[in-house]
């Protein structure tokens, strides 16, 4: 959105035990920024905000060294928004595409906490112990209390002490854990998910389709349903896609991106399946040592060995589909067999054996 803006900026903290902290949507500085408010400015506009519940101070004890983002050591504090103060914030300072981008991006959070109380002037947040993130966040009269054990705050992949010796000039803000972050980016999809949805409505609403295609749109959404419920199958994943391959003309088979992708995709599935076809092809040769020179047909030495799926797209490349008559499918298996063959570099036939020899010499 072009300010720094995330679903939330204190999930980081903890959870329930933290009073409305899950209320505070972004920091205070990333809101001003881009703006015309100069930055000695920010404190007068962070207390107007926070005289209507719309923005709180978080004081951070002395104890707590952060990661991430600079804080004073003066004042140890950070100004946070309620989703409500980010939509009032949004609408007095924003352009209207930010504005746009604000309320597509937020509003399941806004709707999750539309009645809210108003957020307090301000609130202290202290005591962490042992790794466990169940700080207390409490009005700022209260008392705050030393913490007995070191206190810790979670940074990616390193745990920073908060008790030690080792006072820097600057403490540092609590960046994200990869957990936090990936909580968010799902809510963001969630939000997009079903953005898409009410939009899908409104357009069946408005829009005539052809029976085919109410049909297809039935057939993505019954499967859209599966994958969210976890049931999802193949022979589902088959009719979805042959659906959307027949729904209308890819257009010329020399430029149809579709096509590309579809073979380059199938090319992949062939080849990592060329192991287990060399094991087959092997057993096979040393089973038939003996009579290496009385092979069963093409068609049986075809079905035994190679895939299903390579001899379906061979005989319909080839124009053999099941309506072709036997003996032009008889006629035509050798041919299969050798491309077979070759594709999988498995040589088992006399006459793939000395073409290949013949095309190597040349």
């Amino acid at each position: 959105m072009g300010r720094g803006l995330t679903q939330n900026s204190l999930y980081s903290f903890g959870g329930s035990d933290i009073v409305q902290a899950d209320r505070l949507s972004q920091q205070g500085a990333d809101l001003f920024s881009n703006t015309d408010i100069r930055t000695e400015n920010h404190p007068r506009h962070h207390a107007k905000f926070a005289k209507k519940g719309l923005a709180t101070k978080i004081h951070f004890s002395s104890e707590f060294r952060f990661h991430g983002l600079k804080v004073p050591t003066v004042s140890n504090s950070l100004w946070f928004y309620s989703v409500e103060g980010l939509f009032r914030v949004a609408f007095e300072m924003y352009s209207k595409q930010e504005q746009l981008a604000v309320l597509e991006n937020f509003q399941d959070v806004w709707k999750s906490q539309i009645n809210g109380s108003p957020l307090k002037t301000s609130y202290s947040l202290s005591v962490q112990l042992d790794f466990a993130i169940s700080s207390n966040l409490h009005d700022i009269e209260a008392s705050n209390e030393t913490p007995s054990q070191p206190l810790h705050c979670h940074a990616g992949r390193e745990s920073v002490d908060a008790y030690g010796s080792d006072r820097s000039a600057d403490h540092e803000y609590c960046s994200f854990s990869k957990q936090s972050l990936h909580s968010d980016h799902n809510q963001l999809v969630v939000s997009k998910v079903r953005q898409k949805l009410h939009s899908l409505d409104d357009k069946l609403s408005s829009v005539t389709l052809s029976y085919s295609g109410l049909e297809t749109v039935l057939l993505l959404l019954e499967n859209v349903d599966r994958c969210i419920n976890g049931n999802l199958e193949e022979k589902d994943v088959t009719e979805a896609v042959l659906a959307l391959l027949k729904a209308k003309d890819w257009g010329c088979v020399y430029s149809s991106n579709l096509l590309s992708c579809v073979g380059r995709w199938l090319g992949q599935q062939f080849h990592a399946a060329n192991s287990s076809i060399s094991q087959k092809v092997e057993g096979f040769k040393v089973h038939h040592i003996e009579r290496i020179s009385d092979l069963p047909p093409a068609e049986e030495l075809a079905t035994e060995l190679f895939p299903e799926a390579m001899q379906t797209l061979l005989l319909h490349w080839m124009g053999l589909s099941e309506e072709s008559t036997l003996e032009k499918r008889h006629s035509e298996f050798p041919i299969l067999l050798l491309i077979l063959e070759f594709a999988n570099h498995n040589l088992i036939t006399g006459v793939a054996h000395v073409l290949y020899s013949s095309l190597i010499c040349k």
